[in-house]
């Protein structure tokens, strides 16, 4: 992949910079992810940490300048003039590597959070690998979203740094502590410091985060620590199975899914981040720091699809925790402990990703009725059984549970895959996901002797087919619609043979891909639906959102159309920035990412078209007997 900022200086991200002014906003595609799988940090490459909630990816944070300015709080340590930047991850990890060039000399970075001991540290090593270096560094501690100014002060530091002293940042229950051999001084309430690094020299600095009433951990070998996480890592993805087409991007994405699943918990975030708007200046932003029973479903069946079937079994017990009880009191997210609030609020005092508001946390479509969820959940199940996951008695029952419910409960209008804030509908997509559900019950009543009222589920499943044929098709165009009643389609039928409901090879779903490439298509990608006609009952616009290119790849690919498969799976892997990356959305036209960032949707999506195509392409090229 290429480098963000190599010379000369006419690059995307050098004349996005020079479009931002005077705001020194990042663009999006300029950060990388670090974390330990509890929460997650964005990094620019000119070493800022602009991001960090803590201790959980859904807590408030502690460095805010994303959503703000610097004095919103952020972390930066990095060249004062670089005139060359790149950076890496190490060899399948989460451990990131930058390094820069100035007219003196070069000076590596290396930024990571251990993931080993359920401690919360960041830790970065900063060494000078030729020549001098001027560095700068600057630490702004701003709790609760950026609007919280702590208390900080030096105290003594009995650890093996070189200091005498730490700076610890406090306020109520929150404390992080700052350790190192040279550390920041304090004016005007932010810590800043300017010093030279000459070659051979290093430094290591660790931040850690504590509850202020509870004693601070003990200073630990960090190299040590870092070592075992990264060991952790190239462990976990040695399993992976895919060898397809573009693997080392695929190994970079699965890497990325198991950054955004909570170790603890078993919960998987949507995204790392909240509010990263979907029109710069619009109002489409959300947060997506929780765990969305259909994203992480999808989850999940990238990982079994790519080899690495374990992951199946944290996350299946995580959902027998957030989804016990009344079968009709199942939400579509959960925080990541499996938690039900998730109020809704603005936060005012920040000014918004470019100037876009409002600010979010929380999420208002928590109440939302989405009829389609369950048939992502079966399907993962589905795929987890498959693949040698046994059921335990707690996780059958909850399925038949979940199940019999929707039978009573199907017909009624939801807000869909895309959360439509407008008035709820009868969405084909969602019809067609509960003929799913259904269908993947029967499936594992009858192949895995599992107990249940199949001829029930039968009866059911097929007059939801019967009536999505009936209503959900407009027969005068040759297209399965976005919801009864309307000519408009939407990208979310993309997945119909994937679920198994038509074969790719049907006129009726040749017939929807061909509407959607003529209605949905922008400058190559597509968009999820028109946001035109009014439907989601949210102003402006948005750009084309990335999982609907993948599965339009994934569409090509059953269809037998590989040369376009391969064409757009090359460009979507493209989009990705220089360590493998992706947004929610990418506008073609200002060649720029935008959404929450990194993006589970996007990634998983990736990786399910990449085992798709490798799929096709393997069956194109295997003799008939």
């Amino acid at each position: 992949m290429q480098h963000l900022d190599e010379l000369p200086g006419e690059s995307p991200l050098v004349r996005r910079r020079a479009a931002l002014g005077s705001r020194d906003m990042t663009a999006i595609e300029d950060y990388a992810m670090i974390g330990d799988r509890l929460t997650a940090a964005l990094v620019s490459s000119q070493g800022s940490i602009d991001w960090l909630c803590l201790p959980n990816f859904d807590s408030p944070a502690c460095f805010a300048a994303l959503l703000g300015n610097r004095h919103n709080g952020r972390w930066l340590l990095g060249a004062v003039d670089p005139i060359r930047t790149t950076r890496r991850y190490i060899e399948d990890s989460l451990v990131l590597v930058t390094e820069h060039e100035t007219a003196t000399g070069i000076v590596q970075l290396i930024d990571s959070m251990p993931a080993v001991d359920g401690r919360t540290d960041v830790v970065r090593r900063i060494e000078c690998v030729h020549g001098e270096v001027e560095m700068q560094h600057e630490w702004i501690v701003r709790f609760g979203y950026g609007m919280v100014r702590p208390w900080v002060h030096r105290r003594p530091d009995f650890s093996d740094y070189g200091s005498a002293d730490m700076i610890a940042a406090v306020a109520g229950p929150e404390l992080v502590v700052l350790r190192g051999p040279r550390l920041p001084r304090a004016a005007d309430g932010v810590h800043r410091d300017i010093f030279t690094l000459r070659k051979g020299e290093q430094m290591i600095f660790e931040m850690t985060s504590k509850r202020s009433y509870a004693p601070l951990p003990e200073p630990v070998d960090v190299r040590s620590r870092v070592h075992r996480s990264m060991m952790h890592d190239r462990h976990w993805i040695a399993d992976c199975s895919y060898e397809g087409p573009h693997r080392d991007v695929v190994r970079r994405s699965l890497l990325t899914l198991r950054a955004l699943t909570h170790g603890a918990t078993g919960g998987i975030a949507a995204a790392a981040t909240t509010s990263l708007p979907e029109e710069i200046g619009g109002e489409r932003n959300w947060d997506y720091r929780y765990c969305w029973l259909r994203d992480a479903a999808h989850t999940i069946e990238a990982m079994i699809r790519a080899g690495l079937t374990e992951a199946a079994q944290p996350w299946r017990e995580w959902l027998l925790r957030a989804v016990a009880g009344d079968p009709a009191d199942m939400q579509i997210m959960y925080t990541l402990d499996g938690g039900r609030e998730l109020p809704e609020r603005e936060l005012p005092h920040l000014a918004g990703y470019e100037n876009s508001t409002p600010v979010r946390i929380g999420n208002g479509a928590v109440d939302q009725r989405q009829t389609d969820v369950l048939g992502e959940v079966m399907a993962a199940l589905s795929q987890a059984r498959d693949a040698g996951i046994r059921e335990t008695p707690d996780s059958w029952a909850l399925q038949r549970a979940l199940i019999n419910e929707l039978c009573e409960r199907w017909d009624e209008p939801d807000n869909g895959l895309w959360e439509i804030r407008g008035p709820q509908r009868h969405f084909t997509h969602s019809r067609i996901m509960v003929w799913a559900a259904l269908n993947f019950a029967i499936d594992g009543a009858e192949r895995h002797d599992l107990p249940g009222d199949v001829s029930r589920w039968r009866e059911v499943r097929d007059r939801v087919r019967d009536e999505i044929m009936t209503k959900g098709f407009d027969a005068e165009r040759g297209t399965f619609t976005q919801y009864y009643g309307t000519r408009e389609v939407d990208a979310s039928l993309l997945v119909i043979p994937t679920v198994g409901f038509l074969d790719a090879h049907d006129e009726k779903f040749r017939g929807t891909v061909a509407a959607i490439e003529e209605d949905l298509m922008r400058d190559g990608l597509l968009l999820r639906y028109r946001t035109s006609s009014g439907v989601d009952g949210v102003s402006g616009d948005e750009s084309p959102f990335l999982v609907c290119s993948f599965w339009l790849v994934s569409a090509y690919s059953r269809m037998g159309r590989l040369d376009e498969a391969r064409a757009l799976m090359d460009r979507l892997v493209g989009l990705c920035n220089n360590v493998g990356l992706l947004s929610e959305e990418y506008d073609v036209r200002a060649n720029r990412m935008l959404g929450n960032f990194p993006q589970a949707f996007s990634h998983l999506g990736l990786v399910l078209a990449a085992c798709d195509l490798a799929a096709a392409e393997s069956q194109a090229t295997t003799p008939v007997a």
